[in-house]
């Protein structure tokens, strides 16, 4: 799976979507970064989850969970990528309800995230009742190099019972 997951991470970068990499991405770098994740997936830290159409993975998204007992009950959403080829079918927002439905079900209450302002990306949080928490300058570098402002995004989802 981690070779499928580099191919869309290339296609995503390589199509115009800032997702914290430079235009043009190898595949070399893609394998490695993805593979740089297992331990995080292994340890429970991270999980991630891909929109499969046979053997392809079209798209992915993950959720980050902090390490610090003060701070169990939120997570990170991140790397939320669709291929450019798959865009506009409703992939987006059926990843991250699915990420979403997740961080319920393992105690979460608090979810944020960073995504280019300006985005597309910006209207899918916003449609699903993410709340913008400010901007800040200058913060990454789009995959052209040119420096680009982060708009930070939270959400509060239902709580349950606090299992992590």
């Amino acid at each position: 799976m981690t070779e499928e997951l580099a191919e869309l991470l290339v296609g995503t970068v390589n199509g115009g979507a800032s997702v914290g990499f430079l235009a043009p991405l190898g595949r070399a770098d893609a394998l490695s970064w993805w593979e740089e994740r297992a331990a995080d997936v292994a340890a429970g830290r991270l999980v991630v989850w891909a929109a499969l159409d046979g053997a392809r993975v079209l798209g992915t998204v993950s959720l980050a969970f902090p390490g610090k007992a003060n701070s169990r009950h939120r997570a990170e959403l991140v790397k939320l990528m669709v291929h450019p080829e798959a865009r506009g079918r409703g992939l987006g927002r059926a990843l991250l309800t699915t990420a979403e439905a997740a961080a319920v079900a393992a105690g979460v209450i608090l979810l944020h995230l960073d995504t280019e302002t300006g985005s597309p990306a910006e209207h899918l949080y916003r449609s699903a009742g993410w709340t913008p928490a400010g901007a800040i300058p200058d913060y990454a570098a789009d995959p052209g190099g040119v420096l680009r402002p982060t708009t930070i995004y939270y959400k509060h989802v239902p709580a349950t019972a606090l299992t992590r």
